[in-house]
């Protein structure tokens, strides 16, 4: 891909459990060439673990009547934090089985925190070049009320986002 002459010398590309997000990691890889003038280029692979609070959507907060307090909120953090590092080395494992024959520089990454926020914060602070990034196809009214990760980022990180639609999907 012509970047208008841009040395790609740093691409992130997110990835979580769809299958979208590992066309988007094919995608760079098979259409994007990395400045050959640093032996730092590379890409970032980079997966957003979400912290318990946003996992289970709730804090479980104290136990009312006098119950015991703080007994069981840690076991069920620290029961959510292993479930998720499980799926994250899942889809980490599934990443590198795409690069691992590739002859280029790939560095892997993970974060705990909100995708869209995260995403944003790594790729500037890995001032990278460009943002690769799948789109689910969640239907409009869903889209409305959760947001778009892949919007978000394209609207506030400050290099340009490729932005990989699942296989048949047309809309807009």
């Amino acid at each position: 891909m012509d970047m208008s002459g841009r040395s790609l010398t740093c691409v992130v590309v997110a990835v979580d459990g769809s299958e979208v997000s590992m066309e988007a990691l094919r995608w760079a890889l098979d259409n994007l060439k990395l400045s050959s003038s640093s032996s730092e280029s590379s890409f970032v692979v980079l997966h957003v673990q979400p912290s318990p609070s946003v996992a289970a959507g709730v804090s479980p907060g104290t136990i009312p009547f006098g119950g015991p307090s703080g007994l069981e909120v840690p076991a069920f953090t620290a029961a959510i934090e292993q479930h998720h590092k499980r799926i994250t080395d899942t889809i980490m494992d599934h990443a590198r089985l795409i690069f691992a024959d590739r002859s280029v520089n790939v560095k892997t990454q993970v974060v705990v925190g909100d995708p869209k926020y995260k995403i944003c914060e790594t790729v500037e602070n890995l001032h990278a070049d460009l943002l690769v990034i799948g789109s689910r196809a969640h239907g409009r009214i869903k889209r409305m009320f959760l947001g778009s990760v892949s919007n978000y980022c394209s609207n506030h990180v400050h290099c340009p986002v490729v932005i990989i639609k699942p296989k048949g999907d047309s809309s807009e």
